[in-house]
């Protein structure tokens, strides 16, 4: 169900270690996820198969207003969770309030970090933690032709 999915950070801290003794290999990735498309679909699938969990951050309402702007989110946190729960490839899922993910990101302590394809490994600002960790970052390649952006636009100019 998909309320199962849906954890607060402190759930995950101790669901992690005691994946991690079972020798379960820690998949993460975070984003806004705000108008979900195919390519975030892709993106999760790829992301889940570098590993046996995946556990997927949100940024909070305030968060993406704060790296996107005031006209964003579309949807709130809450509803973006569900969404992103109701994946089949999506273990667990959370909302994080930081403007960045280097917090629980050290909490957590994932074998792999994946990040989209558009950051160069040395943009990753989670790069130091998760490796000072023992982990790696692994940059996924974006299915071209879907962007959130560039649904808000379409949407924009038909009803402008």
């Amino acid at each position: 169900m998909i309320k199962n999915k849906i954890k607060t950070l402190k759930e995950l801290e101790r669901l992690a270690l005691k994946l991690k003794v079972r020798n379960k290999k820690i998949v993460t990735t975070n984003g806004v996820f705000d108008l979900l498309h195919a390519g975030h679909v892709s993106y999760l699938e790829k992301a889940k198969a570098l590993g046996d969990v995946l556990i997927v951050g949100i940024n909070s309402d305030s968060s993406v207003k704060e790296n996107k702007g005031d006209k964003r989110p579309i949807n709130d946190e809450n509803a973006r969770m569900k969404v992103i729960a109701a994946l089949e490839s999506v273990d667990y899922v959370f909302v994080f309030k930081e403007k960045v993910p280097n917090f629980w990101v050290e909490k957590i302590k994932p074998n792999i970090h994946a990040k989209a394809a558009d950051y160069k490994l040395s943009q990753v600002i989670e790069k130091g933690i998760v490796e000072k960790n023992g982990g790696k970052i692994v940059l996924l390649p974006l299915e071209k032709g879907f962007s959130t952006t560039k649904i808000v636009e379409k949407i924009l100019k038909i009803f402008s």
